[in-house]
């Protein structure tokens, strides 16, 4: 089978849907909402501790540069998504634009993110809440997250689209009453809002803000989730880039916001634990009645983002499974009445219970590896689309076409090594496995992978 021209592009206009297929029915808001969802915005005063002790107390300077990087990638994830409107995400980009085997590591390498993103998910929120009810083991409150995150799923995306956007409302509310009563605090100590500590940190170190960033990077993880809804969305060509940007936008305002004001009210309180910094901090400047609503506020958030990950990374493994690359008649199939990939939902599930024997910080060491590969790859992608569109003589500027996506795989790279060192080891072991089931899947590179269907 020969491999895949890069000139040989995707039409942006959807063919009718053949029976068996992904249903179009989510709109630009319902995409927007899993997108923030999946993101998980309350999760930014969660690991809030970690990131300022990492930065010197510049927490906001280390998500602006972060917010920075993803915006970068945000603008390729969006040219590319209006070129290719097929679920797979940067996996059937670099497919398309750079090479069949590359994509094929690149969706490897994403399902080191996609599929153990939900595992990391149920068991930081079981984690708050068996600290909360130490009474009521970990296991038990992974298993219901599960239970109930995997029904919403293969009810249909409609289902847990609804289920988000509650989700969704209620987290953020908790993030604006953190946040004022935080200012009310600062201002109440007779302090200014005003100060670039936040920004900069003390001492001031660049060095640090980019450690800082590469671990903040984590929270933005899902901006490129929405283009594994492609499928699913009307008018998929406009409405999926404008939800890639929206959500890094939207998400990383909310966390430059919320964690500047949170270094403005962390010397005023005192932490116990730095892992729980902001547990801390909310019942400094609320009570024990805030940091209740801070737990229930992080609980929903983990909820939310369980629903919106476990779907992307079903999806995922449906369009890797339609493709032939994993087992086709189990991964690629969908249910008949919802058309949801029930299947690759429930082995996500199975995935989860491994959080039952893991702590906190193993199990999210390894996470960016793959999404930095992933985001740096769909960077060259964007190269790789402007010089196919130039050779089929359309006009391409170099900035947006050329410089801005060469800059932000340059900046990815630069953060995926920042990356501790059990992170890029564990990462690089994954990656050489995915080399040997590439090499059996092609006959030692005799003959492509299986190849993507340019029809869905």
């Amino acid at each position: 089978m020969p491999t895949t021209d890069a000139t040989q592009l995707a039409s942006p206009t959807a063919p009718p849907e053949p029976a068996g297929r992904l249903h179009r029915q989510l709109r630009l808001h319902s995409v927007l909402a899993f997108g923030l969802a999946y993101l998980a915005p309350i999760i930014v005063l969660g690991t809030f501790g970690v990131i300022s002790e990492k930065s010197h107390g510049g927490t906001s300077g280390s998500y602006l540069i972060a917010l920075i990087a993803m915006l970068l990638t945000a603008a390729s994830y969006g040219r590319l998504a209006r070129e290719i409107p097929v679920a797979g995400s940067a996996y059937s980009y670099v497919r398309r634009m750079v090479s069949n085997h590359l994509g094929f590591l690149v969706g490897w390498a994403s399902m080191l993110d996609y599929v153990f993103i939900p595992m990391v998910i149920w068991l930081i929120g079981a984690s708050y809440l068996n600290a909360q009810f130490p009474t009521i083991p970990n296991w038990v409150w992974i298993v219901g997250f599960i239970v109930v995150t995997s029904a919403l799923n293969i009810f249909g995306i409609k289902v847990a689209d609804r289920a988000n956007l509650i989700l969704l409302a209620t987290e953020v509310l908790v993030i604006a009453l953190f946040t004022v009563l935080a200012g009310y605090t600062v201002t109440h100590h007779g302090q200014s809002l005003i100060s670039l500590r936040p920004f900069i940190g003390e001492p001031a170190s660049l060095s640090a803000l980019t450690a800082g960033a590469a671990t903040a990077a984590y929270s933005f993880l899902g901006f490129d989730a929405v283009t594994t809804l492609a499928e699913e969305t009307v008018d998929s060509d406009r409405t999926i880039p404008r939800a890639i940007m929206l959500t890094a936008l939207i998400g990383g305002g909310i966390f430059v916001v919320s964690t500047y004001f949170t270094e403005l009210v962390h010397p005023l309180v005192h932490v116990i634990d730095i892992d729980s910094a902001a547990f801390d901090i909310a019942k400094g400047i609320g009570g024990a009645f805030c940091s209740a609503v801070f737990l229930v506020g992080l609980v929903v958030g983990q909820f939310a983002s369980g629903i919106a990950a476990q779907a992307s990374a079903s999806r995922l493994m449906y369009a890797m499974g339609r493709d032939g690359v994993l087992p086709k008649r189990f991964f690629g199939a969908l249910t008949r009445r919802a058309a949801t990939p029930r299947n690759a939902i429930l082995v996500v599930a199975a995935v989860g219970f491994i959080g039952c024997f893991l702590d906190v910080s193993t199990s999210t060491s390894f996470i960016n590896f793959g999404a930095f590969i992933a985001f740096a790859m769909v960077n060259v992608s964007a190269i790789a689309l402007s010089r196919a569109q130039r050779a089929r003589g359309v006009t391409v500027r170099v900035l947006p076409g050329y410089l801005l996506p060469a800059l932000g795989a340059l900046v990815v790279v630069l953060l995926l090594t920042q990356l501790d060192a059990a992170a890029l080891i564990v990462g690089g072991c994954w990656l050489a496995l995915g080399v040997v089931v590439l090499t059996y899947l092609t006959r030692g590179f005799r003959r492509p992978p299986p190849q993507m269907d340019a029809g869905a």
